[in-house]
């Protein structure tokens, strides 16, 4: 792939390495590293996943300071991980269907678009919207009852710590001893569709999340690459200019950075309501049950209007920034480690 240094390709170009396809990967490889590499980065950014999670359930707003130094004081560093077991659990099914779809789909409506007639860089971005569409939609399929026991387990206690007005008192706060009690007391009060609360909402959530993030990356990344120009790279042997690796994961990193912003912003109001609808209840007539997109609204709005939609945002913008961050170059990295090699012809 070339990118123009300048608008009117009369510049010297950048030569970034060609993107690699799905049928030039080592799927076994691919799907075995994929799950080492992520669990390693869900580990270092599930205490922020948590912190979101608790803001978002509180009935008013509550700094994310204030919010570690509680769980630190009550419940130590393991108050931090609450859940996380469950969650690394679904961690590898739930990535494999995800890369997968997003593989096979960007891989497909790429040749598609272009064989279309669009231009480069309206065909990738098509390409990869559709990718973090069908992606997301696939992973759902694990990660909703991932989601729902594992903030089950996160919001576990914050009635302890937390004896003032900031307790939202429809909250569910069963006690679980892990995940495994988790999923048998959902399953005994709520059955399997228990495991699917929020489903729908989480479809709504995350596929037009990754779809705006996969788009917003790809304009991201041809943007900058086209602004900084040859700065950042090196002259190779065919008169143009290659990058060398720093550049290229600074470039990563900043797109994906850039594309969180963008993506968390649309979707946040979204991800409020899913988090409520997956950890709380309503109680009528005396009787606890399941909440409602409709009645969670209303909540919302009585607690503090469009600005209530939005607690949590500064951890989710930092959680989603060092996530995609990470999660990009290190997918880019996982490809490269994943490539095929080539066998050398014979005569």
């Amino acid at each position: 792939m070339s990118l123009s240094a300048t608008e009117d390709d009369s510049g010297p170009e950048i030569h970034i390495p060609a993107d690699i396809d799905w049928h030039k990967l080592d799927k076994s490889k691919f799907f075995f590293l994929g799950a080492a590499l992520f669990s390693g980065v869900s580990a270092a950014l599930y205490p922020i996943v948590v912190l979101k999670t608790r803001q978002q359930v509180s009935s008013a707003q509550v700094s994310c300071f204030k919010m570690s130094f509680s769980i630190m004081k009550y419940e130590g560093f393991r108050g931090f991980y609450r859940g996380f077991g469950t969650s690394l659990m679904g961690t590898v099914p739930a990535r494999a269907l995800y890369m997968g779809a997003l593989e096979v789909t960007k891989s497909s409506v790429g040749t598609a678009t272009v064989s279309l007639g669009f231009s480069d860089t309206t065909a990738t971005a098509i390409a990869n919207a559709a990718a973090g569409l069908s992606s997301a939609m696939a992973a759902q399929l694990v990660w909703t009852p991932i989601d729902v026991v594992s903030q089950r387990l996160m919001v576990q206690g914050y009635n302890d710590i937390n004896s003032s007005k900031n307790v939202n008192p429809n909250v569910n706060f069963c006690r679980y001893r892990n995940g495994l009690d988790a999923l048998r007391k959902i399953l005994h009060a709520d059955g399997p569709k228990g495991l699917y609360r929020g489903f729908g909402i989480s479809i709504l959530t995350y596929a037009p999340s990754n779809a705006v993030w996969w788009a917003s990356y790809s304009v991201a990344h041809k943007l900058i690459w086209s602004g900084i120009g040859c700065s950042m790279c090196k002259k190779d042997g065919s008169g143009g200019f290659r990058p060398d690796s720093k550049a290229l994961v600074a470039v990563q990193g900043l797109s994906a950075a850039m594309a969180s912003g963008v993506s968390a912003l649309i979707t946040m109001p979204l991800d409020t309501i899913k988090t409520r609808l997956q950890v709380m209840d309503r109680e009528e007539n005396g009787v606890r049950k399941p909440s409602n997109v409709l009645q969670t609204v209303r909540n919302l709005v009585q607690e503090g209007g469009l600005a209530a939609c939005y607690r949590g945002l500064g951890p989710r913008w930092a959680s989603m920034a060092i996530s995609a961050t990470t999660m990009i170059t290190t997918y880019e990295f996982l490809k490269r480690l994943s490539t095929k090699t080539q066998e050398p012809l014979t005569t």
